[in-house]
């Protein structure tokens, strides 16, 4: 595993009374077993406090189902069967669900967050051999610069306040022959019709809890007639010109109700109180990433939006 640097200026950090401490004497705090790079709250707030509540959800491991595995399998590619013994950063790595298919395939994980998501990352995988989390921010990650074979940054950059700084500053963490991989909200003409706008308007400016208390009701009202209609073309395309909610009925068909229920209200919560959300094309991600020079540059429309595969 690689050791813990000062975000600051890269000098190596020691474990001392609970504390890491650099060279100089500034000292980071060991709190609840997690370094803390970053203090007090912050604009993903909001997202410590969805992974907290929202804590096992997504694990393959307790819902029975491979949807995380194959979603990075289909990112990552082949690049996922040669993790076994590889260092990796995991920048934004909620609550693992991630995580969890890294340690599976035997990469030796370096996971951070900015917000209190870490805990719950934490709660989930404590005591796995080649694994470390800490919060920090993305703009300030505690390891050495080019340390790491693989950078992955899922569902981040698009809720960072300058996408293009975010992007920068990962692509400095990958080693030479290493390989850069994140993803970014796809920007589509019909994105800000969306019946979720206003909505998030008001969630996102609300406390993380009485926003979930919101999403909850909102469940409750629109969730039953989505469920009943999810079969019935006409009907779900009206219901979704009304209703606030994010479904994945007809994306994962082998889910129980109960479980698309707990994913709507997780997904809900999570695309109407996030503070950012930069949104990009294709094209705009490709001319950005010229002047890299990678040697190998993939970008295309996958998952939620634009992916990019690039080594350095």
């Amino acid at each position: 595993m690689i050791s813990y640097a000062d975000p600051a200026d890269k000098t190596p950090l020691q474990l001392k009374e609970q504390q890491y401490v650099s060279a100089t004497g500034k000292g980071y705090e060991v709190k609840n077993n997690i370094p803390r790079f970053v203090t007090g709250g912050n604009y993903a707030d909001s997202f410590g406090f969805q992974w907290n509540t929202f804590t096992r959800t997504q694990l393959d491991s307790q819902n029975g189902n491979d949807i995380s595995e194959k979603r990075l399998l289909e990112f990552l590619g082949s690049h996922l069967q040669e993790l076994k013994g590889k260092n990796v950063l995991e920048v934004g790595c909620g609550a693992g669900r991630f995580t969890e298919i890294l340690l599976k395939y035997g990469a030796h994980v370096h996971a951070t967050d900015l917000s209190k998501a870490v805990e719950a990352n934490y709660r989930n995988f404590q005591g796995r051999e080649h694994y470390q989390v800490a919060q920090a921010d993305l703009y300030g990650i505690p390891y050495p610069f080019e340390s790491f074979d693989l950078v992955l940054c899922i569902g981040v950059v698009q809720h960072t306040r300058d996408p293009h700084e975010s992007i920068s500053t990962l692509y400095k963490y990958v080693k030479p022959g290493g390989v850069l991989a994140y993803d970014q909200y796809l920007l589509t003409p019909f994105y800000f019709t969306k019946p979720v706008m206003p909505v998030r308007y008001f969630l996102k400016n609300m406390k993380p809890e009485k926003a979930l208390t919101a999403v909850n009701k909102m469940a409750e009202i629109f969730f039953p007639m989505q469920w009943r209609f999810r079969n019935n073309r006409i009907m779900t395309f009206m219901l979704n010109r009304i209703s606030p909610l994010y479904n994945y009925f007809n994306k994962f068909p082998q889910m129980s109700r109960e479980e698309h229920y707990e994913l709507t209200r997780l997904d809900t919560f999570d695309g109407l109180t996030d503070y950012y959300k930069h949104l990009t094309t294709v094209n705009k991600t490709k001319k950005y990433l010229r002047k890299y020079q990678f040697q190998q540059l993939e970008v295309k429309k996958g998952g939620n939006g634009v992916e990019v595969i690039a080594v350095k």
